[in-house]
């Protein structure tokens, strides 16, 4: 059962989940630097700005009332991937089930009719993000829906963009930053997780959903979802295999 209390410390539940980090980086060639670099100035940008819910006391409350909604009422969590279509959304709203989405994978909500359109937004509990989600999580954020924003070493110019944004809207949505290095940054967290998809599982896991309690909808490692940033198709499916990996160490598995 869980507590009464929020995690401060959203750090992964297996040590196994950094190293694969690591394993992801140097399969790539990518720079840890790079990542550290990013996540450094992300936290900076955020701390200097005078949006006062982005204060890191203020994103320990954000982190509190996620536990609150996702964890206390120990409900069905329902993580939206990238393949998510609008049909499996309308199936999924007639469980009790509250709804996470992995990056632009919300603009699947808008695609509904009216009354159930809201419904879905009225049940999605936060979006985590690196911020190339496209219109999807631009709706996230003009609806000011809690965003766990992501860090890591080619995404400066799309989390300055975001935030530029999500400054100019009259209740600017919550935030918890996030990053992928072994190091600790004090104000940001390493829940594990390499795609915004299977970050978002072991975002919930880090705040204390059980794996049992999660199901995933359009969470696929054969093709690319729509809701998918820009990128290279063979790249990216190599990603998809590398988030299947993460996937299974928290102990859910793709159904494709």
């Amino acid at each position: 059962m869980p507590t009464s209390e929020a995690p401060t410390d959203l750090s992964a539940t297996d040590p196994i989940l950094i190293t694969m980090q690591d394993e992801v980086r140097d399969f790539f060639g990518w720079s840890l630097v790079d990542d550290v670099h990013s996540a450094q100035l992300l936290l900076s940008r955020v701390e200097d700005s005078d949006v006062e819910s982005w204060a890191r006391h203020n994103r320990l409350v954000a982190i509190s009332r996620l536990y609150r909604r996702l964890v206390i009422r120990d409900s069905e969590v329902i993580v939206l991937g990238a393949a998510i279509e609008p049909e499996e959304v309308v199936i999924a709203l007639e469980r009790p089930a509250l709804l996470v989405a992995a990056d632009g994978s919300s603009g699947a909500l808008s695609e509904l009719p009216g009354s159930l359109s809201e419904k879905a937004w009225s049940r999605l509990a936060c979006i985590v993000s690196d911020a190339d989600g496209g219109d999807g999580t631009v709706q996230a954020v003009k609806r000011s829906v809690p965003i766990v924003l992501h860090a890591h070493g080619n995404n400066l110019e799309e989390w300055n963009r975001l935030l530029y944004l999500a400054e100019t809207m009259p209740d600017p949505p919550n935030l918890v930053l996030t990053h992928q290095t072994p190091a600790r940054i004090p104000g940001m967290h390493n829940p594990g997780g390499f795609t915004d998809g299977d970050r978002t599982v072991c975002f919930l896991t880090a705040l204390g959903v059980h794996p049992e309690r999660i199901s995933l909808l359009g969470t696929r490692t054969d093709i690319i979802g729509r809701w998918s940033g820009v990128t290279q198709e063979d790249t990216k499916l190599q990603k998809l295999r590398w988030m299947k990996l993460f996937l299974t160490a928290n102990g859910l598995e793709c159904n494709h």
